[in-house]
């Protein structure tokens, strides 16, 4: 016999087995349902959860049960969201609906066979209430918000030089945390050197890093295989190949220092993993240590608050397209179907590489070997 995810359990096809509470019961099975078929779709646990808490809130806002939804309970579920003091963002909107629009289209899938059962038992089906009319259209391939940008130049020359006069002052007071901010900064420094999000920026190993044969002056730090890039839902994470540019060759000292005994290897915990960034606790941290480090270091330098860890990402673009790169060329590397990001490395009628240290050269290439 063959077993569909998310079909309906048996003890609920049983005619003479009376159900107490049989709604609760149903609803319950029906969302366990829901999570079988989005695990058999390779779907993350994170988007799982998080599809199923936004359905049982809107469960919970409508006061009814999926067999008697109605597109007026979207429309007053997200007016009253919208509505809220701290308001709703569109992206999350449509994810809202995005999630209640998929639970529906499960439960009216006859292969399933729920609207059968809801029918017997409650006189009623399932029907999709979420539409092209009553939810977010989106209508572009990048819903940024209006506010977000990039760097500046000085704005992320500020920001590097607070970085770096943090580690300064936490090591003059010999405060234990002057490790972890030279581990802050260097890490905010690669993430711009190399466009990276904060989930690749976490999860980066310093066995990632390897020769480019064409530029033999970076070394070892020619190139970054990014092995946890943002894929496609079911995908699972992507990987992709970042090549060091001229522009940001001053990230080759900062990984060289970074690596050696004067640097990572200070961590008690560094041998317990390959992690890029290890904690005082365990062999690699988290985001939210870089969000928190983040905030702190924007705080201090008086930036704005709608520069964000992911700008240094939209600033490595920004930069190259100031620097001459082709922006049809970047367009092409910056997809996420792209499998290589290979930035040129010659400069226009020049026969040798850029000299590099073009931005912040100052700042990010401050010499860390006074720090013991």
């Amino acid at each position: 016999m063959i077993i569909e995810p998310g079909r309906i359990p048996a003890y609920l096809n049983t005619e003479n087995i009376g159900l107490l509470r049989a709604e609760d019961r149903v609803f319950e099975a029906m969302l366990d349902g829901w999570r079988a078929q989005m695990l058999a779709r390779g779907l993350s646990t994170a988007y799982i959860k998080s599809s199923c808490s936004v359905v049982e809130r809107f469960q919970d806002h409508a006061n009814e049960y999926p067999w008697t939804w109605s597109a007026h309970h979207v429309d007053e579920f997200f007016a009253d969201r919208r509505s809220s003091e701290r308001g709703l963002a569109l992206s999350t909107l449509g994810s809202n609906a995005g999630a209640i629009k998929a639970f529906c289209a499960y439960l009216t899938d006859g292969r399933y066979g729920w609207a059968a059962l809801c029918e017997r038992v409650f006189a009623d089906i399932p029907v999709q209430v979420v539409f092209e009319w009553n939810s977010p259209r989106h209508t572009t391939d990048d819903a940024v918000p209006p506010r977000r940008r990039a760097f500046t130049r000085a704005e992320l020359q500020t920001f590097f030089d607070v970085a770096d006069d943090l580690v300064d002052t936490e090591f003059s007071k010999r405060s234990k945390r002057w490790l972890p901010a030279l581990r802050d900064s260097t890490a905010f420094k690669v993430a711009y050197a190399y466009g990276l999000r904060r989930r690749e920026l976490t999860m980066l190993e310093y066995v990632d890093f390897g020769p480019n044969p064409h530029v033999e002056q970076f070394g070892r730090f020619g190139a970054l295989q990014v092995r946890w890039a943002k894929g496609t839902k079911g995908s699972g994470p992507r990987r992709r190949t970042v090549l060091t540019v001229p522009e940001f060759d001053w990230v080759v000292g900062q990984l060289e220092y970074w690596l050696s005994p004067d640097g990572r290897k200070r961590f008690a915990t560094a041998d317990r993993s390959a992690s890029m960034w290890p904690s005082e606790r365990s062999g690699s941290t988290v985001y939210r240590n870089f969000d928190r480090a983040f905030q702190r270091i924007r705080k201090t330098a008086g930036l704005p608050e709608e520069l964000s860890l992911h700008t240094l990402r939209h600033s490595y673009v920004t930069h190259l397209i100031e620097a001459g790169y082709d922006p049809l060329f970047i367009q092409l590397i910056w997809g996420r179907n792209r499998g290589v990001f290979d930035v040129q490395h010659e400069a226009r009628n020049r026969t040798v590489p850029r000299d590099g240290g073009a931005y912040l050269k100052l700042s990010i290439t401050r010499d860390r070997g006074r720090v013991h």
